[in-house]
């Protein structure tokens, strides 16, 4: 929009040269001879000139307000670009001389202390990304309903997000771990200083979340948070990425088919088939890295090997779920987070330290954040 306008200007600039400037040029020389006649007319043609140019110019409060937007919206964009951008720094802790790995049962991943923030460069400075407290944490998602569906790092994301919201050292927690680590269970609960709800639910394929969406439509009811992702357990039990490739294409219809709008680029038509619900900001949970030698089973080191994952992972990309990709979701990192985290992150090669989840639920807070338009 702003180039259009600088364009017109330009257009309008040009034509008024053509059409005023030149015969200007041409009366001045016979009317140097008398100042008086030759001042009224350079008057008359000026305040032609402006006449002429009016119409080719936005009022300056439109022209500022133009810029500034187009200036905020650029800010934005970039900004949900950087945001899964992580530095992590993991350093031996007090305990770690006494760590045995012959006679301690504990894992080697408790000798570690983590600490992560984001990477320290200038335009992530400029987006004012930030680890969002309890109470900040309350007061965005105050009200809201959050579904999170998935298998065990879905389980682990929940455990970190409910632990912030509550408080690591409250009583509550003790039974939320409790009751949310029942095997293959879901999971649900009301933070009632909040009005917060938040439902876990076991989905550990993408069929399952593509029937959790499917009853979101017929109930024209969806989530204001809904977090996703599914992938370990297909890799494993079936080890067919072709096959995991379709159903994301199927996922991917039908949260598409979920919104009130497309979220296709340069797309803001109704889609074909939509429900009148409320929109929902929608993310999805990468895999994490996996570490071939450290899975404790061999199975899963014989079928969830290097190559496996990278097709899994392309399957992903091909399905255009993401946003990243054109997609309604957004990707919230675990490949990076773990990567970046290592090999003392993590205890079985699959399952990661409680800092991955806290980062990855700091960057689902502060993309929320840039979305709704709020600030701290």
């Amino acid at each position: 929009m702003l180039m259009m306008m600088l364009g017109a200007v330009q257009l309008g600039a040009a034509a008024a040269c053509v059409v005023v400037l030149v015969p200007m040029g041409m009366a001045g020389w016979h009317l140097s001879r008398n100042k008086m006649l030759f001042f009224s007319g350079a008057l008359f043609i000026s305040l032609a000139i402006c006449v002429h140019l009016t119409p080719y110019f936005p009022s300056v409060p439109d022209f500022v307000t133009s810029v500034s937007s187009a200036v905020v919206f650029d800010h934005r964009s970039s900004c949900i670009n950087l945001v899964n951008e992580i530095s992590w720094e993991v350093k031996p802790n007090a305990s770690f001389h006494h760590f045995n790995n012959t006679q301690n049962s504990s894992s080697i991943a408790d000798f570690y202390d983590k600490r992560w923030d984001w990477s320290d460069s200038y335009k992530l400075k400029a987006c004012e990304f930030t680890k969002l407290s309890k109470s900040d944490a309350s007061d965005l998602l105050n009200g809201s309903w959050v579904v999170i569906a998935g298998d065990s790092q879905a389980r682990l994301f929940t455990l970190s997000l409910l632990n912030l919201i509550l408080g690591p050292q409250s009583q509550r927690m003790d039974s939320v771990r409790a009751d949310l680590f029942k095997r293959h269970s879901d999971y649900s609960v009301l933070v009632n200083e909040t009005g917060m709800k938040l439902d876990f639910i076991w989905a550990p394929y993408v069929m399952n979340l593509t029937n959790l969406v499917m009853n979101f439509k017929t109930q024209k009811n969806c989530p204001d948070v809904m977090i996703m992702g599914a992938g370990l357990w297909h890799m494993l039990h079936f080890t067919n990425a072709s096959d995991y490739d379709l159903h994301l294409h199927i996922l991917k219809t039908q949260v598409v088919s979920l919104l009130p709008f497309s979220t296709e680029l340069a797309m803001n038509e109704p889609v074909t088939g939509s429900v009148p619900i409320k929109s929902s900001h929608l993310f999805w949970l990468g895999m994490p890295v996996l570490i071939n030698g450290m899975l404790n089973t061999e199975e899963k080191r014989a079928k969830m090997n290097d190559a496996m994952w990278h097709a899994y992972d392309k399957a992903l990309g091909d399905s255009k779920l993401l946003r990243q990709t054109g997609g309604p979701l957004f990707l919230l990192d675990f490949q990076s987070l773990t990567w970046n985290c290592g090999p003392h992150c993590t205890s079985d090669g699959m399952h990661y330290d409680g800092a991955i989840y806290e980062a990855a639920v700091q960057i689902m807070l502060n993309t929320l954040l840039i979305e709704s338009h709020q600030t701290l």
